[in-house]
């Protein structure tokens, strides 16, 4: 894949106008979900049969933690309706239907997408990314639902070729999507950073994504103009770390905590980052990245730099005092939970994480994180 072309919405959407009129675009497949309809950008895109003469097929059928059902049907009203290009307009759902439609398009509808070898093709995908966390947008990954079991998709083909950077798409989100979007490209950014398959431009990406986050997390939050402009920015960056360097720990064991309690994928794995990070200060002597500890002791330096802080543990008190700020909720776990969390680990993200885990301090992180105990993990 070429280099990812990055257009600004500006005030009347002219880079996008110039970039389809250069594709001579003639019909398109809108994804997107019901937040269009509350977006500046939504009165472009009514208008857009009129100006340029494309005809716009819209697809919203379908539901956060999307189905592969949705993907499915989204791929026959691609091939129906003869479209020539897809833009994604949303969060992480919207964007990774529209990825899955982009790598389906070209497959075999009598056979199982998922069980299809994927052959890359150039259909143009461009997405709009309406929050400011997920990344999605420079990522290789998507994820669907196929039997109520995630299914996580990989491939570089189904990164979209095009993303228009809409500042005005943040200005309605809740204070709560607000927070928990932001805490996952943080996540994201720290996680990638110690990630043992980190690169130098993977940490260049991470650095300035924590940087960015760290300058302007105030004015993002009171939904200021260069707030929200500079958390997109810092978003996308973190979604290129994770794209080179992947998640870990606080990833692999977040994905229950959402589906158990009902908060956000950001809100689970800042918990989980939240006592991951002390624990693995007091535990280097467990460093499984084949670069050694003292070079993880200097990318715990690093990060501290990237957050303004002078040692690693003042970067664990900044991150912890962030999160007491935001005052977000911590679930109260019922009888039984810890057993179903504790073997919900994803182990192949546990592989990317810098510090040996064994289920037992799994455990230990599970019920500090619920409150099952008053201190982090802090095994021998």
């Amino acid at each position: 894949m070429g280099e990812q072309l990055i257009l600004e919405a500006g005030d009347n959407y002219i880079e996008l106008d110039e970039y389809l009129k250069r594709k001579q675009v003639k019909r398109c497949l809108l994804v997107c979900d019901a937040s269009l309809n509350y977006l500046r950008i939504a009165g472009y895109f009514d208008s857009l049969g009129e100006r340029l003469g494309i005809d716009l097929v819209r697809f919203d059928d379908f539901q956060p933690n999307p189905r592969y059902e949705s993907v499915a049907a989204g791929v026959e009203l691609f091939r129906d309706r003869k479209c020539d290009m897809i833009i994604a307009v949303g969060g992480g759902s919207a964007i990774d239907v529209a990825k899955c439609i982009k790598l389906y398009s070209n497959m075999d509808p009598g056979e199982n997408y998922l069980k299809q070898k994927t052959v890359p093709n150039d259909v143009e995908l461009l997405v709009v990314p309406t929050t400011a966390g997920t990344g999605s947008e420079a990522t290789r990954y998507a994820v669907i639902y196929y039997n109520d079991e995630k299914q996580s998709i990989t491939d570089e083909s189904c990164i979209p070729a095009v993303v228009l950077m809409d500042v005005d798409a943040l200005k309605t989100l809740p204070d709560y999507q607000r927070k928990s979007t932001m805490l996952d490209a943080l996540c994201h950014a720290v996680e990638a950073f110690w990630s043992v398959n980190s690169t130098e431009e993977s940490r260049e990406y991470s650095r300035q994504a924590i940087q960015m986050i760290m300058a302007h997390w105030r004015s993002y939050l009171a939904n200021k103009e260069a707030g929200n402009a500079n958390m997109l920015r810092a978003a996308h960056l973190a979604g290129k770390a994770i794209n080179l360097a992947q998640t870990t720990a606080g990833h692999a064991m977040c994905y229950k905590l959402t589906s158990l309690y009902g908060i956000a994928h950001g809100h689970a794995a800042a918990l989980c980052v939240w006592k991951l990070w002390p624990f693995m200060l007091k535990h280097i002597d467990r460093c499984v990245d084949p670069r050694g500890e003292k070079y993880l002791r200097g990318i715990f330096a690093e990060i501290a730099d990237a957050m303004g802080c002078g040692r690693p543990e003042e970067a664990v008190e900044a991150y912890q005092d962030l999160l007491s700020e935001l005052a977000l909720p911590v679930p109260e776990a019922k009888e039984g939970d810890f057993a179903v969390l504790r073997s919900s680990v994803n182990q192949v993200r546990l592989k990317n994480h810098p510090i040996r885990l064994d289920e037992e301090t799994i455990d230990e992180f599970y019920h500090s994180i619920l409150g099952g105990q008053q201190e982090s993990p802090d095994a021998g």
